[in-house]
């Protein structure tokens, strides 16, 4: 529209602070408004600056973004992308806040910080772009009262489960990017426990991924885990492809269906990758499976899908009104891969519908 998206950043160290600033007002399509060292200044500045997106770190002092995000959403709903550090409670937080609203995220480096630096700019620069267009959708987010003997016999029926089940007969493959974390876990946790078996694509980093599988796990009637190499398709059992892996799958006439994973040396390459799992499991499951495309930026999944609609699999995108952004479900139904678009919420239902 020729108008400049205009960011407030939002961190409590002033290196970091210029670092951002200066790397996205090189950006001819952004325009730096302000910059804040903590939510309580940031607060103050959002109702004059007025910002199309803010950029915010996970971990500060005073007040951590989580809980900032917490009190700014139902007062000034605004595109929020997490700054987020790569320490196990900064991924905890960090999908903490991508439940509360949040439109994505990205990590600071830990190493090679030149190098981390430039890919986190680059990353940051477009998601930027990305959240300036995202719908604001949110979540219900259910408030679950448990207690440790209650969550201990949960695990122990799902182990059960889980060691007695049957290799699974029927494959579905979900794929997601931007706003997929609260996507995925929409249609998961709709799920019975003994549902066939699910490989879940999630665009995000190694490490980020394993809290996202736990979280799930915590939260579904199916067993939930980080898939590992080998690890067979089974019967009430959700594979979540980690961070930095491509996911193949491969077929054998005693064990049935299992993950082959590969890890990606390229960065410039989408780890997981929609279509190559896709791909995949058209080649290697066909008619058996079911191939659902959820909201996210781009085009990944498309051509996959249709290669599994082409081979006799039964395919859904999500639908626009409940994506966050509806670049892969768009293309995936304009490529001809999706049969129909389907909101979020009926997803779950229609896909058990195509195991009937």
């Amino acid at each position: 529209m020729g108008e400049k998206i205009r960011v407030l950043i939002v961190d409590d160290s002033a290196l970091v602070r210029d670092i951002l600033s200066v790397g996205l007002s090189r950006d001819p399509e952004l325009e730096v408004v302000g910059t804040a060292a903590d939510p309580f200044e940031a607060g103050e500045k959002i109702p004059n600056l007025r910002p199309d997106v803010m950029t915010l770190d996970v971990e500060m002092p005073r007040m951590n973004g989580l809980e900032f995000l917490r009190r700014l959403m139902p007062q000034y709903p605004l595109p929020v992308v997490m700054v987020s550090a790569l320490t196990e409670k900064g991924k905890q937080l960090t999908l903490d806040a991508l439940a509360l609203g949040a439109v994505d995220f990205v990590a600071k480096p830990k190493a090679d910080l030149a190098r981390g630096m430039e890919l986190l700019m680059a990353d940051l620069t477009l998601k930027i772009k990305i959240a300036a267009g995202a719908k604001l959708l949110r979540y219900k987010q259910e408030t679950r009262v448990e207690n440790q003997t209650a969550r201990e016999t949960a695990t122990l029926k799902k182990e059960a489960i889980i060691n007695h089940a049957e290799p699974s007969s029927r494959v579905i493959i979900i794929g997601a990017s931007t706003g997929g974390t609260e996507a995925v876990r929409e249609i998961v946790t709709r799920f019975p426990e003994r549902t066939p078996g699910i490989v879940v694509l999630q665009h995000m980093p190694g490490g980020f991924t394993r809290l996202f599988a736990n979280r799930l796990d915590s939260e579904t009637a199916m067993k939930v885990k980080e898939a590992e190499d080998g690890d067979q398709i089974i019967n009430g059992r959700v594979l979540v492809a980690p961070g930095g892996k491509q996911v193949r799958l491969r077929k054998d006439s005693r064990t049935g269906y299992s993950v082959v994973l590969e890890e990606e040396k390229n960065p410039r390459i989408i780890a997981p990758s929609v279509d190559v799992t896709m791909f995949s499991a058209a080649e290697v499951v066909g008619k058996a499976a079911i191939g659902v495309v959820l909201t996210g930026m781009g085009a990944d999944g498309a051509d996959g899908l249709k290669a599994m609609r082409d081979a006799g699999a039964r395919t859904l995108a999500q639908d626009e009104a409940t994506s966050v952004v509806f670049g892969m479900p768009a293309e995936a139904y304009k490529r001809g891969g999706a049969e129909r678009l389907v909101p979020i919420g009926d997803i779950a239902m229609s896909i058990m519908d195509l195991l009937r």
